[in-house]
């Protein structure tokens, strides 16, 4: 005897159900899309970072009489690539450029390189005083850094470096910040399996930082070395205190020479401002899809 379950009939005066539509962004595969309000919101952000370099470019087409009336102007002039000219030659920022693309340079690559080693051992390595030496190296960031300009300057006086690029190399070769961001970027990118697995192919350590840490570490690196580069480039009180603009200028040191007189020519000031801050925005340009690819790559690798 064969036993047929069939599915009990609607009732005749009962409505049919009615059908639920997802939003598309509830969708498989959907992408989530911005409404009106976030695009409002995202204008106002970019209009608020680009206010400042557009004044820049404003002020430096004009001259100084025209800065000082009010209103302000707040459209382009006619003597841009004059007062261009002209700031170029007077602070001499042809070799201020080739110090600072040096100094930043080296310093960067130095961080980046130590800042790896340092945050791989402090995330992967166990040796006895760990968590204390880390705390040591969080607290060394909130030190002001104006505290150590005077015995660095005794330091640098006592070397006989005054006026020279490695007394403005000598104190940035490590940061403390580099390495609390190599750490926390490699205890989630890196593995422990990959480490035990070169551990038993028989890699020395020095092996397994080139050939497992460092690829793994590549996005974080190009990001903190861009963070690095970027903060050296703009970096002032230091090199202003051990440098001068008829030795080895940096382009922050040679800016300021624009602004001394009795009465400062502001649209110098801001021509050469706008010509120490072109190379940054160039780089950038150039790099910049690769180092937010790297922070996505890492995101997701985490």
């Amino acid at each position: 005897m064969t036993t047929t379950l069939t599915k009990p009939a609607a009732d005749a005066g009962s409505p049919p159900p009615k059908r639920v539509r997802r939003p598309k962004s509830a969708r498989a595969g959907g992408q989530m899309h911005a409404g009106p309000i976030a695009y409002v919101i995202l204008a106002l952000f970019t209009i608020g970072s680009l206010l400042p370099l557009v004044w820049t470019a404003i002020a430096a087409s004009r001259d100084n009489q025209r800065l000082a009336q009010t209103p302000p102007p707040f459209w382009f002039g006619g003597n841009l690539f004059h007062n261009l000219d002209i700031a170029w030659n007077d602070a001499n920022l042809g070799e201020a450029f080739i110090n600072t693309t040096f100094v930043a340079g080296v310093s960067a690559l130095t961080i980046v390189f130590l800042s790896t080693i340092a945050g791989f051992a402090f995330a992967k390595l166990r040796f006895r005083g760990r968590g204390a030496m880390m705390l040591i190296v969080i607290g060394t960031m909130m030190v002001p850094p104006q505290l150590s300009v005077i015995p660095l300057y005794m330091m640098v006086a006592k070397l006989d470096w005054t006026d020279q690029l490695q007394a403005v190399i000598l104190p940035s070769l490590v940061s403390a910040f580099g390495v609390f961001f190599m750490r926390q970027y490699l205890i989630q990118a890196l593995p422990d399996e990959i480490i035990e697995a070169a551990r038993v192919d028989g890699a020395s350590s020095w092996r397994v930082v080139w050939h497992v840490v460092f690829p793994a570490a590549r996005p974080a690196m190009a990001v903190l070395g861009m963070l690095m580069f970027v903060q050296t480039w703009n970096d002032f009180l230091w090199p202003f205190l051990v440098l001068t603009q008829n030795g080895n200028p940096t382009v922050q040191v040679a800016v300021a020479q624009l602004g001394r007189g009795y009465t400062p020519d502001q649209s110098l000031i801001m021509a050469g401002a706008l010509l120490g801050t072109l190379p940054l925005l160039i780089v950038f340009a150039i790099f910049g899809k690769q180092i937010v690819g790297g922070i996505m790559q890492g995101a997701v690798k985490g």
